[in-house]
């Protein structure tokens, strides 16, 4: 435990100046985007209601009141989400082909630890978590902010206050912030399998070379139609027989069975296949 602990920290750390940038990005782009969105809303009511005459009422009745609604939809807002998702997804395979790029052997010397390789497998794979909930948590700490300065900067009487939960059940936010503990196994659990399922097809690739690209593409579908195998039959072939609850333990008990196959798979690999 001890040695993969330390594994764990070193990955972790290996990226942790690039995770600052990313930090400070969706800190700045969101603030910024709450300026320039309440802004933009006090010069369009100001136009209207000091220049045009309009009425409060009737500008509050045509354009509406100011909500973080507007700021959750607005590039400001998603862009950063957007840009630390895609981050993310290519540092899942940049965690491993780093270790080999140009000459570099620092991957078989990393194979050749005085510990498990499985341990190297797992420790990367957690690095992914902890850089995503950690992604998550700060989004969870910057919308209440984010809110005070929308409060600072709209008149009450044009703007409509949300909770932070009433925010995070936005449609484009909801995958993010699951609100009960069943949906926050289903999204990060697949969340999760899908990294070990690339982690395991690119361990293919090491191991095999060319023919492992195919191998690993193959892999990839095999997992997929495995996973989404029950959902097909439910819908195609039973006529939607199950319950929904009853779909969520049997695609549950599908998630798990794909996961282990990618972790026996992988821990096959890495200790049989990948020659130091």
């Amino acid at each position: 435990m001890k040695r993969y602990l330390k594994l764990v920290n070193f990955e972790f750390n290996r990226f942790f100046k690039l995770y600052i940038v990313l930090i400070g990005i969706t800190i700045l782009s969101q603030i910024i985007g709450v300026i320039v969105e309440s802004r933009a809303y006090l010069n369009r009511a100001n136009e209207l209601i000091y220049k045009e005459l309009m009425l409060k009422s009737e500008f509050i009745e045509q354009y509406g009141t100011m909500s973080f609604a507007t700021i959750s939809r607005s590039l400001w807002f998603l862009g950063p989400i957007v840009v630390c998702g895609v981050t993310l997804l290519i540092y899942v395979f940049f965690i491993w082909y780093r270790d080999w790029l140009g000459k570099n052997t620092f991957g078989y010397r990393l194979l050749m630890l005085p510990t498990a390789r499985m341990n190297v497998y797992v420790a990367k794979a957690t690095t992914i978590l902890l850089y995503v909930l950690g992604l998550v948590a700060l989004q969870l700490l910057l919308l209440p902010v984010e809110s005070q300065v929308l409060q600072w900067m709209v008149p009450s009487e044009f703007r409509t206050d949300l909770s932070v939960n009433e925010i995070t059940n936005f449609n484009d936010l909801a995958i993010l912030f699951p609100n009960t503990l069943i949906e926050f196994v289903l999204y990060y659990g697949a969340g999760m399998a899908a990294v070990f399922i690339i982690f395991t097809a690119i361990l293919f690739e090491r191991s095999f070379r060319i023919k492992g690209i195919i191998y690993g593409f193959l892999y990839c579908v095999v997992s997929l139609l495995l996973f989404f195998a029950p959902l097909f039959i439910n819908e195609f072939i039973l006529g939607n027989y199950f319950y929904l609850i009853e779909m969520f333990f049997i695609e549950l008990l599908a998630g798990i069975l794909v996961l282990s196959c990618a972790i026996w798979t992988g821990n096959f690999l890495i200790k049989n296949k990948i020659r130091v």
